[in-house]
């Protein structure tokens, strides 16, 4: 299991990168003309609080890579434990959930 992504309450342009292989082959999911969506929730509950769209450039959407970046307000949350889910979605239609949830830790801003 990978360790917790480190988040400050508040923070409004914090920013994580995830590389996507298939567990077949090893090799890197191609993400050209996907969507890959991460859906964020606080641990243990059942209620998406919100979902961010990853974003790729070209080079990096052939290597399976993309960037999640929270906006303004999303991380307005209690401080504790969150997860998320990655969720790809292919221009054919078809649809790939990767099984492993990310961990978050999202702790107090100091002012």
């Amino acid at each position: 299991m990978a360790d917790p992504i480190l988040l400050v309450q508040g923070d409004t342009s914090p920013q994580f990168k995830v590389t996507l292989t298939r567990q077949d082959t090893g090799s890197a999911e191609d993400l050209t003309d996907a969507t890959v969506k991460l859906h964020f929730r606080r641990q243990y509950n059942d209620e998406v609080l919100f979902s961010i769209t990853g974003q790729s450039t070209p080079d990096e959407a052939t290597t399976g890579i993309t960037i999640f970046a929270f906006s303004n307000g999303q991380l307005d949350l209690e401080s504790g434990k969150y997860e998320g889910e990655v969720e790809v979605t292919f221009d054919t239609g078809v649809k790939e959930t990767v099984y492993e949830i990310i961990d978050f830790v999202l702790r107090e801003d100091f002012a």
